[in-house]
C-alpha cells in the first residue's frame, strides 16, 4: 500500500516538473518585481524590530543608571 503511494506521489511531482514552462520576459519581470518587494517588507520589518529593540535596551539602560545617562 505504501509503495503505491509513493509512486503516485512521485508520478504527481514528475508531472509537475515536467508541466514548467519558461516564463515570458513580462511575467519574468513581474516575478522579480514581486520578490524585491516581499524582500524589501522583510528588511523594513527587521529594521523596525532592530531599532525597537535598541530603543528598549536604551531606556532599559538609564532606567538602571540614571547617573551614567546624564
Amino acid at each position: 500500500m505504501l509503495l503505491a503511494f509513493q509512486r503516485k506521489y512521485i508520478d504527481m511531482l514528475i508531472k509537475e516538473i515536467t508541466t514548467l514552462k519558461p516564463l515570458t520576459p513580462q511575467q519574468a519581470r513581474i516575478k522579480s518585481l514581486k520578490l524585491q518587494k516581499d524582500n524589501a517588507n522583510k528588511q523594513l520589518k527587521a529594521e523596525r524590530q532592530r531599532q525597537k529593540v535598541a530603543k528598549a535596551q536604551q531606556q532599559l539602560s538609564v532606567a538602571l543608571h540614571p547617573k551614567i545617562a546624564s
